[in-house]
Parts: structure tokens; C-alpha cells; sequence
């Protein structure tokens, strides 16, 4: 336990719990509960449902693949040239989605920087539900990033000396001593990549488009549905309200666990 907090803290604290939880609140009042299992259950719902699903999962293990390398290189390495790149990384975090959107339709589209020779090769990315995938990793990459850095950060390098001067090859320092020690840094980021996957909208629209089956995903189902049936746009949202609080829910009980509290 440390020192007690000073009282006034509290009544900002509670204005910002307020702040954040009484939308969702009034979203919820909103909901046609009657016929919300009607509402959710549509085929384009469950169409675009299951696709988010499905290139969350996908984008998120293409930022496990990725971000896990880059941040044991922004954590380590000692070179200027990769803090230089560190702001670029994370620019993401920061950027308008519809952006980055454009930013990958010029990349990857069918004229774009890369994009063009792989339509020459007959390979088409945006658009497709690749093209989901690519927008929701874009966006999501520097959350995990940011997340395994810290924890090798917070790790430190004693264990990986004393297993080199061990002997151990690099790789075997990799493999049986980092990962391990990166292993609550992993989690965490891998469930706000998946998160932050799972809400994508700007970048998804531009660089995907909205088709459904192929690259419309619930935030994008959810837009649509508002200028046709309000209704099953605030049943569709509250359901992602749900799925989203499923994910934090779980990475919360499981620090809990991890620090003795349950």
C-alpha cells in the first residue's frame, strides 16, 4: 500500500469515470431490448461481426510477427538512427485513421507506390479483405509496440547477460530468456492491438471500402445502419461495446491475478 491520496483527487477522477461511462449508459437506455437479438442477428450483422472477428485475429498476429522484433530493437539497440525512426513508428498512434487509409491506398492500391507491381503480377490488395487487414495493423501495430518496449524496458538485460556469458547463443537468449520476460508485455499488447483492431473505421473506408461479406466490419455495419434502421445501429453498437469490454475485462482479471490480487 502506498502513502493515501489526497481527498480532492477523487472529484476529478470521478467526473472523468463519468465522463467515459455515461454515454455508454445512454447508449444502452437507447436500446430496443425486445427485439435486440432481432436487431444483432441480421445477415449483414452477423456477416460483419464474424469478419471483424476474423481480421482482428489476422491483424493481430501480424503485429505479434512484427511488433515484437521492433520493439526488442527500439528497447536495445543503442543506434541513433532507430530513435530517430522510434517517432515515425508510433506516428500511427497519433494520425488520423482516414489518413493512414490514404497513405496505404497510395502504397498498396492499384497505382500506388508498391501496389502497381503487384497488379502487374496479378495481385490485388486494396479493396479485399486483405486490405481490412492491412488498415487494421496499420493502426494497431504501435499499441503493441509501445507495450512490449516498456516491458523490456522494465525487464532489463541482467538475465540475457548472465545466460550469454553462460554460453548461450543468441537465438537460445531469444527463445528461453527474453520471450519469457516479455511474455505479460505480449498479452497486454496483443489484446489492445486486438481492440484497437476491432474498431477500426477511417482506415478500413478508405483503403477497403465497404463491401459486405469482403471488407465491411462492424464499425462500418454500424455507420450504415444509422441513416437506415437508428435502431439496429444502436443494438449493433452496444453489442461492440460488449465484445470490446469482454477483451479489457480480461486482460484487467488477468493482471489481477498476476499480481496476487485474485
Amino acid at each position: 500500500m502506498g502513502p493515501a491520496l489526497p481527498r480532492w483527487i477523487y472529484v476529478p477522477a470521478a467526473v472523468g469515470a463519468l465522463f467515459v461511462v455515461l454515454p455508454l449508459v445512454a447508449v444502452a437506455a437507447k436500446v430496443d431490448w425486445p427485439r435486440f437479438t432481432v436487431l444483432v442477428t441480421s445477415d449483414s450483422s452477423v456477416a460483419a461481426l464474424v469478419l471483424s472477428l476474423q481480421t482482428a485475429a489476422a491483424s493481430t498476429v501480424l503485429c505479434v510477427l512484427l511488433g515484437v522484433p521492433m520493439a526488442m530493437v527500439l528497447a536495445r539497440s543503442p543506434s541513433r538512427s532507430v530513435r530517430a525512426v522510434r517517432p515515425v513508428i508510433l506516428l500511427p498512434l497519433v494520425l488520423p485513421p482516414v489518413v493512414g487509409g490514404i497513405a496505404l491506398l497510395y502504397a498498396f492500391g492499384r497505382l500506388g507506390l508498391i501496389g502497381r507491381y503487384l497488379e502487374a503480377g496479378g495481385i490485388q490488395i486494396a479493396f479485399t479483405t486483405t486490405a481490412v487487414v492491412l488498415a487494421q495493423t496499420f493502426v494497431s501495430l504501435p499499441f503493441l509496440v509501445i507495450a512490449l518496449e516498456g516491458a523490456a524496458r522494465t525487464a532489463g538485460t541482467d538475465y540475457e547477460l548472465v545466460a550469454a556469458t553462460l554460453g548461450a547463443r543468441p537465438s537460445t537468449v531469444w527463445w528461453r530468456v527474453s520471450l519469457p520476460l516479455l511474455a505479460p508485455g505480449l498479452v497486454s499488447g496483443s489484446v489492445l492491438a486486438f481492440a484497437r483492431s476491432l474498431g477500426e473505421f477511417g482506415a478500413t473506408l478508405t483503403f477497403a471500402g465497404s463491401r459486405e461479406g469482403v471488407t465491411r466490419t462492424l464499425p462500418l455495419e454500424i455507420y450504415l445502419q444509422r441513416e437506415s434502421d437508428a435502431d439496429a445501429a444502436v443494438a449493433l453498437s452496444v453489442l461492440l461495446v460488449a465484445v470490446a469490454a469482454v477483451v479489457v475485462v480480461g486482460l484487467g482479471s488477468r493482471r489481477l491475478r498476476a499480481q496476487g490480487w485474485t
